[in-house]
């Protein structure tokens, strides 16, 4: 840095504060070069969707519907919103899209206030069988309970399969009578009985709705079950997981919803809403209709294998007789060798980066979020590295040195590191000569 701007002379403090928080992300950009990114509900993105996200959309506003704008300035804004949507609907076959929240919690919280009423009843899983925060009751700070005034009743719950017991939710249902029954949720192994149940939930007057944060990518690629085809009227997500976007929220639904769901997103929960974003999302849409069969089916395949393997060196991952997943996440009770919140530390330092995961039997054996008996991870990131099913030993073993063997992290982490050399390019996308993690100056 020269200490000028194009007004004039910078102060000293700017310049210093400018450089340190560039360098701090640089760092992280390196640091992600020799890490292994297993945390479920991240993904790397591809140069043009970064390429998306830099772009003059990110500084301008268009409050309300493309056409209906309350700002002007949206000639190409509108075009690529619509675009977006037209993807979207494309991608996953739904009659209508809003490609407007923010976020997938923005999504949730949007989606009940369309279809809810505070004080109506609600039934989901509880977050310790792998419900989101958003789907939680007021007494825990849940969206569902705090935000929208929602009665939160949860599906009886087989620990065993890790999937709602149908017999027992079907008789629930009927005794409750929610107003909305919300499959999906943040540990998603296998598909939930949206099938099976959905029937029951409409004959008792609810309406039906999905959370595919996790899974919508696995949907788009035909490698999961398909809910809107299944009894779901209305699915909710992220995009930035097994879809491989920017961070952003959508919401696909019935068409006879679609002005009750446009509504809960503008006005009800957005503003303006981050225009960058929705341009990235289509970037990213387009790749999934190019590469998202192949992409999906490779994850999921990599999940099994991993899960496989972790198995094999005594690691007690969840579900082992039904494969031990059908998404791309694995789940491990490690309680043998310590609590989730310890085991997490350890792993990063050896450059292994995956979250803690509270398992539903944790809270009766006096367990808590921060130090769970679980671990969760994902294989969407690795496999977008080029990584198939031989790199899932490694990756094992990487893992086991940590947790069996007590093996000191930083040895693995060089490990890892020199493991990593071989996989800096994103796959699954468009040719690009930018690396997955490198960072790009503009200025």
């Amino acid at each position: 840095m020269t200490g000028k701007t194009e007004e004039g002379p910078a102060t000293h403090r700017g310049v210093e504060a400018f450089d340190k928080t560039r360098g701090l992300l640089r760092e992280h950009h390196e640091w992600f070069k020799t890490a292994l990114p297993l945390i479920a509900s991240e993904n790397v993105q591809s140069a043009a969707v970064r390429e998306a996200l830099a772009c003059d959309f990110g500084g301008r506003y268009a409050e309300g519907w493309p056409g209906e704008r309350v700002y002007a300035g949206c000639t190409y804004i509108d075009q690529v919103e619509l675009f977006a949507m037209e993807l979207a609907r494309e991608l996953f076959r739904a009659e209508h899209a809003n490609v407007q929240p923010i976020s997938g919690a923005v999504a949730n919280i949007a989606m009940y206030t369309a279809l809810t009423d505070p004080g109506d009843t609600m039934m989901s899983l509880s977050i310790a069988a792998g419900g989101h925060i958003t789907m939680g009751r007021k007494k825990f700070g849940g969206a569902a309970g705090a935000v929208h005034g929602l009665k939160v009743e949860y599906f009886p719950f087989d620990e065993k399969r890790m999937n709602i017991d149908v017999d027992a939710a079907a008789k629930r249902i009927a005794e409750v009578k929610p107003k909305l029954v919300m499959f999906g949720g943040s540990l998603f192994l296998f598909p939930h009985p949206v099938k099976e149940l959905s029937g029951v939930a409409k004959e008792n007057g609810a309406h039906v709705a999905y959370d595919a944060a996790h899974v919508i990518g696995l949907i788009g690629g035909g490698q999961f079950q398909d809910p809107l085809r299944e009894g779901a009227e209305v699915v909710t997500c992220s995009t930035h997981k097994t879809l491989p976007g920017p961070q952003h929220g959508m919401i696909l639904c019935k068409k006879e919803l679609a002005e009750q769901i446009n509504k809960g997103v503008f006005p009800g929960m957005v503003s303006n809403h981050h225009l960058h974003a929705v341009a990235a999302l289509a970037v990213a849409l387009a790749e999934m209709l190019e590469f998202g069969r192949e992409y999906e089916a490779q994850m999921v395949k990599n999940a099994k294998a991993l899960g496989k393997e972790l198995y094999d060196r005594g690691l007690a991952v969840l579900c082992p007789d039904q494969g031990f997943t059908a998404s791309h996440t694995l789940a491990m009770d490690v309680t043998k060798y310590g609590d989730g919140g310890t085991l997490e530390r350890r792993l990063e330092q050896a450059n292994v980066i995956l979250n803690r995961e509270l398992l539903p039997w944790d809270p009766r054996e006096g367990r808590h979020f921060r130090n769970p008996g679980g671990l969760r991870l994902g294989t969407q990131e690795v496999t977008r590295l080029g990584m198939k099913e031989p790199e899932m030993e490694e990756i094992a073993e990487f893992i086991k040195r940590v947790i069996v063997d007590g093996e000191e992290p930083k040895r693995v982490a060089a490990d890892v590191a020199e493991f990593r050399r071989d996989y800096q390019k994103v796959h699954y996308a468009f040719e690009s000569a930018t690396e997955a993690y490198e960072y790009v100056r503009i200025h």
